[in-house]
């Protein structure tokens, strides 16, 4: 039995159970300006992945790089989650909120 396409689903799986609340929790702390740490991220694992000669190694670690890069997508989705109210806006961040708001309704 070869378990490695198992092990690398599960570990891509845990990869994006990862970055989705981390996207959330950037966006309300740092708003969509912390796009390019995800850039960082998935430039930076994608580099690695093809350094790693295990297989299966590699693989899980490509995949974690595109998940991070998926990351930049889903933070502009979550800044719109926001301004829906669909998730919590940042208190501190109202002011930034409202001004998105006006610039919509006209």
């Amino acid at each position: 039995m070869n378990f490695s396409g198992i092990i690398v689903g599960a570990a891509v799986f845990l990869s994006i159970g990862i970055c989705h609340p981390a996207v959330i929790k950037m966006e309300y702390y740092l708003g969509k300006k912390s796009w390019w740490i995800w850039l960082v991220a998935g430039i930076g694992f994608s580099v690695l992945s093809l350094l790693i000669p295990d297989t299966i190694l590699s693989t899980i670690v490509g995949g974690f790089a595109f998940s991070c890069l998926w990351g930049i997508h889903e933070m502009f989705l979550q800044e719109k989650r926001v301004l829906r109210g669909w998730f919590p806006e940042n208190p501190e961040r109202h002011a930034y909120y409202e001004a998105l708001r006006q610039q919509l309704k006209k």
